[in-house]
């Protein structure tokens, strides 16, 4: 399995920015003046212990939470204040750590009524059947997936790890420009991680992707660049060379061996 390769874009070309971006619930600072900037074509990992606020940051970046204090700029328009389901309009797709699935249809269908729902026209007196190009674009997302072979089945017979890979098919359904995943592995076999590592892998080139993880193993080989979260705050940030090596992230995060720890989940 392969390490991650030079992105197709640079942090100077930046997709997303995060300024001073901070979260406040109560007391509690889950999120503190937080920069960061995704590069176009990059997959980025972000990192922490439990309670560092990687899911939160997540949450405001694809607009579900509204931050305290700070901006965010996609794409050079500032979505800080945009309600959620504005940004699949401007090519942000998200997947949860809970599957959300229409369980009693089958995969295809599922993959069908997402790429559907993602064209803003539709001519409402054709069959599904006879929509030739979403059925194209359906099967393709089939493939993608490693899917095929279940497309007739329902959702709900396939395995954790399948429901996953149906459920990132689905966020890419739109084709989108960001793609943002939180814990897109957790629950999976070694088997089906290692399925999800290159399935994520393939998107290299096509898709910027931003993935909230815990396993060492999929952001080591995956990650362009990797952003470290403690107590809501950017310790560390870096290729993975750099990361595995800094001293402050060695401390809390990794073990004063700098011995790579799965963290287990957590926000």
């Amino acid at each position: 399995m392969r390490g991650p390769t030079q992105p197709a874009g640079n942090v100077s070309d930046s997709l997303l920015e995060a300024k001073t971006l901070t979260k406040r619930f109560g007391r509690v600072t889950a999120v503190d003046a937080v920069d960061l900037r995704v590069g176009a074509g990059e997959i980025r990992a972000i990192i922490g212990p439990n309670g560092s606020g990687k899911t939160t940051l997540l949450h405001l970046l694809s607009r579900t939470l509204q931050p305290t204090g700070g901006t965010i700029v996609f794409r050079g328009r500032d979505i800080t204040r945009m309600p959620p389901h504005r940004m699949a309009h401007l090519g942000v797709a998200r997947s949860f750590q809970v599957t959300n699935l229409f369980f009693e249809l089958s995969v295809f269908e599922n993959l069908r009524i997402a790429i559907q729902a993602s064209r803003t026209t539709l001519n409402f007196w054709r069959t599904a059947d006879s929509l030739s190009e979403i059925n194209e674009r359906a099967e393709a997302l089939l493939v993608d997936t490693g899917l095929w072979s279940r497309r007739n089945e329902l959702a709900s017979s396939l395995s954790h790890g399948e429901q996953r890979h149906l459920e990132m098919g689905i966020a890419l359904a739109a084709a989108p420009v960001l793609l943002l995943l939180d814990e897109p592995t957790a629950g999976m076999s070694p088997t089906e991680t290692a399925e999800a590592i290159r399935f994520i892998d393939r998107l290299r080139g096509r898709t910027t992707v931003l993935l909230v993880e815990h396993d060492m193993d999929v952001v080591m080989n995956l990650a362009d660049r990797i952003t470290v979260l403690h107590q809501g705050r950017v310790i560390g940030e870096g290729p993975p060379s750099t990361i595995v090596n800094h001293s402050e992230v060695r401390r809390v995060y990794l073990g004063g061996d700098g011995a790579w720890m799965e963290a287990g989940h957590g926000n």
